[in-house]
């Protein structure tokens, strides 16, 4: 055969193949993608309007308070706990308990985020309503100290620190690696999902009433690698994709054929962690454990956030910004050849 019957073979087989991928096309993502744009943007809004509203909690070590550590026998009850306080002082506490490394004594330590922090006399008016309601745990005062919210924004500046040289090297890599299809273009797209996924992280904290603390931050970095993995893969199937049809196919085609090809596989990626958090949520409702439910719920709402945005908001806005070059360097050509 021919090299140039070779060439029209080959062309024919991409021509059978973009009007078979046009037949069975199940997802038009670039079709809906005002829509996409819509709703991400009114999530995003009424959690603004929500935490303005007085919703935001943050915790001791970025607002600063009070700490305030009892020695306890037997077993604590730490609903009945933070229901004593809210009955003596009416304030908001976040209750943990634990084990002393000086004598191994149970210890319940009481946290109190206030910029003044707590004034002795609540703190005396709050030990004798514990003593008095819970008797048979003998209750004693084991430290009661101020935390300053210094050492909460220095870790917070660190972790954003991290934050912008991972955006900053992910832009770099993706620009070098998928510089065929407009890398650096791709890189920044990716890391406008990135932070509308956390967005969605900040709004499920503010919405469920969750202390922005630790478990915040590191939520954070976690979606940061899940997303950004997600994203990847389909720039990845996108690069193959135009390799394959050239210029038989345009941008939106492409993107729909790519997010099509490995939505399956973001999804099955993401799904055993999941469920693995799901039914730990489940646990951590039953048994009332509040710290680890405020780390497990908002990794899923990131997680899916983060399904959502790498198939229908980094892809979709590549588009919107390919078609924009492309509509520019056709103005531009007119006008040359005008001239």
């Amino acid at each position: 055969m021919s090299k140039k019957n070779k060439n029209l073979s080959e062309a024919a087989v991409q021509d059978e193949n973009i009007q078979e991928t046009k037949a069975k096309q199940p997802l038009n993502v670039c079709r809906y993608k005002k829509i996409f744009y819509i709703i991400s943007i009114a999530l995003i809004v009424i959690s603004i309007v929500v935490s303005l509203c007085g919703r935001l909690n943050l915790a001791i070590q970025f607002k600063g308070g009070t700490e305030i550590t009892y020695s306890y026998s037997g077993d604590i009850d730490v609903s009945q706990v933070e229901k004593v306080v809210k009955d003596s002082i009416g304030d908001r506490v976040v209750v943990t308990t634990g084990e002393s490394m000086a004598d191994s004594s149970k210890t319940v330590t009481l946290s109190f985020a206030s910029k003044k922090g707590l004034t002795n006399s609540k703190q005396i008016k709050l030990t004798n309503a514990l003593q008095s309601k819970l008797k048979d745990n003998n209750l004693e005062v084991y430290g009661s100290n101020d935390v300053s919210p210094s050492n909460g924004k220095e870790f917070f500046i660190k972790c954003l620190v991290a934050v912008i040289f991972s955006v900053i090297v992910m832009i770099i890599y993706i620009g070098f690696r998928f510089r065929k299809i407009g890398g650096i273009s791709a890189g920044c797209m990716a890391v406008v999902a990135l932070v509308h996924d956390m967005l969605m992280v900040f709004g499920c904290f503010v919405i469920c009433g969750f202390d922005i603390d630790a478990n915040f931050m590191a939520v954070l970095l976690t979606i940061l690698g899940y997303s950004i993995n997600a994203t990847i893969i389909i720039y990845d199937r996108i690069r193959e994709n135009k390799r394959i049809y050239g210029r038989k196919a345009n941008v939106a085609e492409l993107v729909n054929l790519s997010v099509t090809q490995t939505i399956g596989r973001s999804i099955h990626t993401n799904v055993t962690t999941i469920m693995a958090m799901a039914i730990v949520c489940i646990v951590c409702v039953i048994a009332g454990v509040s710290s680890i439910l405020s780390f497990a719920f908002p990794l899923i709402i990131g997680m899916l956030a983060g399904v959502y945005s790498s198939n229908c908001i980094a892809p979709t806005l590549w588009v919107c910004w390919q078609e924009h070059k492309e509509k520019k360097l056709m103005a531009q050509a007119q006008a040359t050849k005008k001239k």
